[in-house]
């Protein structure tokens, strides 16, 4: 179906596949980042798959729904946050032990729980907490420009007639 701005509408097999994968993805991401510390992968590698749970949405439902459905600022905030709390983790081990990020609370809980590696942990949820936002951010504000009309539109949504010679 054509809409007026040339736009199509998505097909109803992408819609369907975007709502079976994407709690997949965020569920499998979130789990990367919870035990990357004791398995492969880590904070890095569980945000992003996070993230693309972004992606899976504009590509079911169109960038207009992604953009009202994740916000730019909160996504912005949280980034910030992320990357405190790793800072904060960091000096943390300044503080205590005279190094930056090291870490000084080894021995925190017992051999093979989920938190074993100490404070190595909190900085992999950071570091994932961190990527998470920064590339949700990152796709969301890419998506943004595939809009319709992106490029001709000014801060006021206004885009102007084009004149027929």
């Amino acid at each position: 179906m054509k809409f007026k701005s040339g736009m199509t509408e998505k097909h109803i097999i992408v819609k369907c596949a975007a709502d079976k994968f994407l709690p997949f993805a965020m569920a499998f991401g979130f789990y990367v980042i919870l035990f990357g510390t004791g398995s492969s992968g880590g904070g890095f590698q569980g945000g992003t798959m996070v993230a693309a749970a972004a992606l899976l949405l504009y590509l079911g439902y169109g960038v207009k729904t992604t953009q009202e459905a994740i916000s730019l600022d909160v996504l912005r905030t949280n980034e910030f946050c992320g990357a405190s709390i790793y800072i904060l983790l960091g000096f943390a081990g300044l503080v205590l032990c005279s190094q930056f990020c090291v870490n000084f609370a080894p021995d925190l809980f017992g051999f093979g729980d989920m938190i074993s590696a100490g404070t190595i942990t909190f900085m992999g949820y950071a570091v994932g907490y961190k990527v998470l936002t920064g590339v949700s951010f990152l796709l969301v504000l890419m998506l943004g420009l595939l809009g319709p009309n992106s490029d001709d539109a000014d801060d006021d949504g206004y885009v102007p007639e084009e004149e027929d010679e």
